[in-house]
């Protein structure tokens, strides 16, 4: 057997994003921002377990809605993800992925059935096969992370999250304290199969005092700048995150400067469809016209930007005030 060995370009890298949070950290609603960023523009898709709660949010997105109901397994999970991408929307929203570990029909109803037919009403053989019992939930949990590394489409997966305590002892006396995790913070942590969120790209905690700012958990170097400290969750976090995704760079640039429509670089040609649809959206969060943006960079219309000259206009959008 050999192995072909080629020049490593980033492109069309796939996203998985996890939110966690529980209820009033703006779970929701940063998905959807992120998911209208990313989208540029095209209607994206919304798996829904919370009996239709994501179509409060139906006059503010462009989004097709489809109800996931029980038996929450991860098999059904998959159907619903790979109609989804089959259908061709550029990104999923999964609200909630906490079902799957602990809703009706989820993997732990899964392992309580598996324990009921191995063991029915014997409590001591129940003990001996609990471990076994968690073979067959686990084998489907596991198909679906591979189904999910598969899509096509960019993903973004809700989980509700809960406070987790543990009884430690200090100075001598019992003391009720927050558990820490390795994929929690502040004592809150996802529910979900402990290792489906090392899957994704991105994963960032969600907390009702301060709802849609994201605690990063899991965040790369080159995705900081995408979300600064402090600040909510925007649909312009997600339209950079689909820049990147596509291959284009996200380093510092200069604005356009509006001297430099004759000087560019002649080579260079124009940009892409769907990076006319990334500046428009960044253009819109911000609340600045594509007249505007165009003016500066002495252009008759967004789609003669070229793409050396890409940059710049993204920087110019972030700094205009």
């Amino acid at each position: 057997m050999s192995f072909t060995f080629r020049h490593a370009v980033r492109e069309n890298v796939g996203l998985i994003i996890g939110l966690a949070g529980g209820t009033g950290s703006g779970k929701t609603f940063s998905a959807l921002r992120l998911a209208k960023g990313i989208a540029g523009g095209k209607r994206f898709a919304v798996i829904d377990t919370e009996a239709g709660r994501a179509k409060h949010y139906a006059d503010q997105f462009d989004f097709d809605h489809g109800d996931l109901t029980p038996p929450f397994s991860p098999e059904r999970y998959t159907e619903a993800i790979i109609a989804a991408d089959k259908t061709g929307y550029p990104v999923i929203v999964v609200d909630s992925y906490s079902h799957e570990w602990a809703g009706d029909g989820g993997c732990l109803d899964m392992q309580e059935a598996e324990l009921d037919r191995m063991a029915k009403d014997d409590a001591g053989k129940r003990e001996r096969v609990k471990v076994a019992a968690w073979i067959k939930p686990k084998i489907e949990h596991k198909r679906m992370v591979q189904k999910l590394l598969q899509v096509r489409a960019h993903l973004i997966l809700c989980f509700r999250a809960e406070p987790k305590i543990e009884m430690v002892k200090k100075d001598g006396r019992l003391e009720v304290q927050a558990k820490q995790s390795l994929v929690g913070k502040d004592g809150w942590i996802p529910i979900c199969e402990k290792n489906l969120p090392f899957e994704t790209t991105l994963y960032f905690l969600l907390l009702a005092s301060a709802p849609g700012i994201p605690e990063p958990i899991k965040l790369q170097e080159q995705h900081k700048a995408m979300f600064p400290p402090g600040k909510t969750i925007t649909e312009e976090s997600g339209a950079q995150l689909a820049a990147w995704a596509s291959g284009g760079s996200t380093s510092p640039a200069s604005a356009p400067n509006p001297e430099a429509g004759a000087g560019h670089d002649a080579r260079a040609g124009r940009i892409a469809p769907e990076q006319v649809i990334q500046l428009t959206t960044m253009l819109k969060a911000r609340g600045i016209t594509v007249k505007s943006l165009c003016a500066a960079a002495k252009l008759n219309k967004l789609e003669d930007l070229t793409t050396d000259r890409l940059d710049r206009a993204k920087k110019w959008i972030e700094e205009h005030k």
